[in-house]
């Protein structure tokens, strides 16, 4: 298999993955590419764990919205 290099000394591995992270070691004129890790694509929350965060977020005050109106607003 031959790659070439763009202007900017780029190379397209085929097989690779946005996010990999590769080792390159130079043996004489020749460089060896060993994978090192995969990234693991973020699992996604369900909506039910969703909610629960949201209900148990800090920063998200536990009044009423009635009462939230009364204080912000200007009488």
């Amino acid at each position: 298999m031959t790659l070439t290099a763009d202007n900017k000394k780029r190379v397209v591995l085929p097989g690779a993955a946005p996010g990999d992270v590769f080792v390159c070691e130079r043996k004489g004129p020749e460089f060896v590419l060993r994978r090192v890790h995969r990234a693991a694509p973020p699992k996604k929350r369900t909506k039910a764990e969703v909610l629960k965060a949201i209900r148990n977020w800090k920063s998200v005050p536990k009044i009423r919205w009635e009462e939230l109106r009364k204080i912000t607003r200007e009488p």
